[in-house]
């Protein structure tokens, strides 16, 4: 896990009980930092990957109490805390974190995820041992190759374009925390207990735009604390814009580093022409040029950055982006979660239709139609009978457009699918937006920390600041989804910041690549094809090869674009080749 701390390593063995951190240092960058880190008493030792934001304001509090501080570090914040107020001081911490404590007194261990998911935590649990690591390969490399591959994990990846809904990971035998829980270990009795519930705190809605404006204000504002650079990676969307849009606006920051990939005008996921709309304000705009070039040289160290496979290409289109931040900062923030809690994906205008038909209200459903008429008009109504299906027939549709998985296999894993049901079933928006949050924002959070990290570079989501999702999912339907758009109170609140040509668009694109036209390239092109006839899912009883050359046919003669599937053989195999091929 080197990577993941360049900067301080440590260990702590206490008999068959040991911990160990590697440390990238961001606050108080002396050796005051290092890890693991004790109490005052030596009694508790910690090991902490993460920030909260809010550590002065629970240090100051802690030193009114009596205790004392030997660092300026967060680390040492969470360790006094947790002695003062116990697993109660999760409520209390405002950032993103999976920590453990051990008292060297009780022999108990305390193992904590922060609400959304934002750090990862994986563990292994076998009837001689507990191991947990921030990576899933950590934990690989004591285990002897008696790992497996998780099949059901396969069958979700490749029929319903999903990963992360539950605990299981793409290994069989490792598992993670899930987000907002905790462990406790007492005399080798091991408990689970869920320590943050979202629905139970959605109770104290913005009155206005200019409420969510200053909380979400406050929220990057928080990020900023470091004793290192910091950078925004900036795609061209409303979400990341709004976030420099403050930064400027709001705190002056005019030695601002950004961060891009684009791709030449014209090419699907450009985004330069709403990008260069801050280059009057911004001095230090920097682009990479990802391309089917750098993803054939990139691979395989994109393969081992996030040790699972990952569902789109635009992950690599982050990788490079944090590639090119690593030159020039330490810290980045990103727009991540916006999406979840704001409606941005279009398929909630099904979800917003179906809130508005139940309520009566007939003007305003036939309204929201007609604004919706020229770009959200068939996803949103396309989306809304889809909702209205049973669950095993929505599954069917998912598998009817997937002919190159086999039949059997299929067969054999769909019923243990719950998929469906938890992310698309028939529900409110509201409803919706907080099962995107239990099921299916977690893998956009993993796919930002591997990333970053990678690299040895600590992400920041301003978005997910508690107490901006708590109040934004408690709004009305009509502060999320209004007059054909979504965002509508983010709008709202940037009116006067953000450049009216990205506060207003309505299309979304994101760190999207063209990789329709990568997997037609001469490079790619026979790389593909030994994929088909060589690789291990094509050759034991999960794709079908024929069927998988048919349709590769067909994406070569631009009759159709299969890229994500395209790429999801490639990166299923290439995680095989990488990680089980020698088990």
């Amino acid at each position: 896990m080197k990577h993941r701390g360049p900067d301080d390593e440590g260990t702590f063995v206490d008999n068959h009980i040991g911990i160990g951190n590697v440390r990238l240092r961001i606050l108080d960058l002396s050796q005051s930092g290092h890890q693991p880190m004790f109490d005052v008493s030596q009694r508790y030792v910690i090991v902490y990957n993460g920030e909260i934001y809010n550590y002065i304001e629970l240090r100051e509090a802690l030193k009114k109490k009596g205790y004392q501080f030997k660092s300026n570090t967060d680390t040492e914040v969470v360790l006094n805390s947790f002695i003062e107020w116990g697993e109660t001081c999760l409520n209390k911490f405002n950032g993103m974190w999976a920590f453990s404590i051990y008292d060297k007194m009780t022999k108990n261990i305390f193992i904590a995820r922060d609400r959304f998911g934002i750090k990862p935590v994986y563990y292994y649990l076998d009837e001689n041992k507990f191991v947990f690591a921030s990576v899933i390969p950590a934990i690989l490399s004591i285990l002897d190759n008696k790992y497996s591959l998780n099949k059901q994990a396969i069958f979700e990846y490749l029929v319903l374009n999903r990963t992360d809904q539950t605990d299981d990971t793409f290994f069989s035998e490792i598992n993670k925390l899930k987000h907002g829980h905790l462990i406790k270990i007492h005399h080798s009795k091991i408990t689970f207990v869920r320590w943050y519930n979202l629905e139970e705190n959605m109770n104290n809605p913005f009155n206005n735009s200019d409420e969510f404006g200053d909380t979400f204000s406050s929220a990057i504002k928080l990020r900023l604390r470091s004793d290192v650079s910091v950078g925004v990676c900036l795609s061209g969307g409303l979400d990341s814009s709004s976030i420099v849009s403050i930064l400027l606006n709001d705190y002056n920051f005019r030695n601002l580093n950004t961060f891009s990939a684009v791709y030449g005008k014209g090419q699907f996921g450009d985004e330069s022409d709403f990008i260069s709309e801050f280059k009057p304000s911004i001095d230090n705009m920097h682009f990479v040029f990802p391309s089917s070039r750098t993803l054939f040289s990139d691979i395989d160290q994109f393969i081992k950055a996030h040790g699972e496979p990952v569902l789109s290409s635009s992950a690599y289109a982050q990788f490079k982006v944090m590639e090119l931040a690593k030159d020039y900062v330490t810290v980045t923030l990103d727009g991540q979660g916006a999406d979840e809690q704001l409606a941005g994906y279009h398929y909630f205008f099904g979800f917003y239709y179906k809130d508005l038909l139940i309520q009566l209200r007939i003007l305003k459903f036939l309204k929201e139609i007609y604004k919706s008429k020229n770009n959200h008009i068939y996803s949103g109504l396309i989306t809304f009978l889809y909702f209205l299906l049973p669950d095993n027939l929505r599954v069917r549709i998912q598998i009817s457009q997937k002919g190159y998985v086999k039949k059997d296999f299929i067969e054999q894993y769909i019923p243990m699918n719950q998929i469906t049901g938890n992310v698309y079933g028939l529900k409110t928006l509201r409803g919706s937006l907080v099962d995107h949050f239990e099921y299916k924002l977690e893998h956009m959070l993993k796919y930002e920390d591997r990333n970053s990290m990678w690299f040895s570079l600590e992400s920041r989501v301003p978005f997910l600041d508690y107490r901006l999702v708590e109040r934004t999912l408690a709004l009305s339907e009509d502060m999320l989804i209004n007059d054909g758009m979504t965002k509508f109170i983010l709008r709202q609140a940037m009116k006067g910041k953000l450049p009216n040509k990205i506060r207003n668009r309505k299309d979304k694109i994101g760190f999207n690549t063209p990789a329709d036209k990568w997997f037609r390239s001469k490079i790619f092109n026979g790389f593909i094809k030994d994929i088909i006839n060589e690789g291990f899912f094509f050759n034991n009883g999960v794709l079908n090869k024929k069927k998988a050359f048919e349709l590769y046919s067909k994406h070569l003669d631009n009759k159709i674009d299969i890229s994500r599937e395209i790429w999801k053989w490639i990166n299923l195999e290439l995680w095989y080749r990488t990680y089980l091929v020698s088990v």
